[in-house]
């Protein structure tokens, strides 16, 4: 999927998908319980005359099991909604110099990412944006980690010398581990900083009931700025 860029990519964790079976199906009940209940009011206040003939002599539920019906089903939406938020994850990245994670004398950008919330989440996948310093107007590719490998390697760039991305595999766990400690992602030479404007990588986790969220992570974010320029 691509388009052309129009600005920075939002990086606001969202959810892209809920599971159908856990948030469809209840809302599909409840608007259906829901109907039944308004056919069987108003067919409770017409005449006896008028609901001897079709189709208002059809009943399709008594009252005291609809209602029953439709108070558990409230309740399953409800709490399917508040248990949703409670497991939702919370996923966030940091980035520093650090000194010795790749050859050479000077200090290595490291992007790390965790998972704040308090359920673990399974990643589902892991791609990748590239946009060079000579093409910064380039349309949104989300690519894979090899392809971007081959187009780093294409510029110049070496893999464990300029750069090192991780590969992370389907279903890899992101641990809710209730402190600050990342999972590294990639870290990057003066050099990568140099020579690339942006890498932009996308992390696709599904939580305990089945939601998609998606957080984009802006690797080179902050690699620029005097603030945490390194202390050689």
């Amino acid at each position: 999927m691509s388009r052309t860029s129009s600005g920075p990519l939002p990086d606001a964790q969202r959810r892209i998908r809920r599971n159908p079976w856990l948030f469809t199906a209840p809302l599909v009940l409840l608007c259906v319980l829901s109907a039944v209940l308004v056919w069987e009011v108003v067919r409770g206040n017409m005449s006896e005359a008028a609901r001897a003939h079709w189709p208002w002599r059809l009943q399709l539920m008594s009252e005291e099991p609809l209602a029953s019906l439709l108070a558990v089903s409230v309740g399953a939406v409800l709490a399917r909604a508040q248990y949703a938020r409670t497991v939702r994850p919370v996923l966030g990245w940091r980035s520093e110099y650090v000194a010795g994670l790749l050859p050479g004398q000077g200090k290595d950008w490291e992007v790390g990412v965790i998972n704040g919330g308090q359920h673990n989440v399974a990643l589902v996948r892991v791609d990748y944006h590239l946009v060079p310093a000579s093409a910064a107007d380039a349309e949104v590719e989300w690519l894979s980690l090899g392809t971007v490998g081959d187009r780093l390697a294409a510029a110049g760039l070496q893999a464990a010398v300029d750069f090192r991305l991780i590969a992370f595999g389907p279903g890899f766990p992101l641990v809710a581990t209730g402190t600050y400690e990342t999972v590294t992602v990639g870290v990057f030479s003066k050099r990568f900083i140099d020579e690339v404007a942006e890498l932009h990588m996308r992390l696709r986790v599904t939580d305990s009931v089945g939601d998609t969220h998606e957080r984009i992570v802006r690797c080179l974010r902050g690699a620029r700025e005097a603030v945490v320029a390194p202390v050689e």
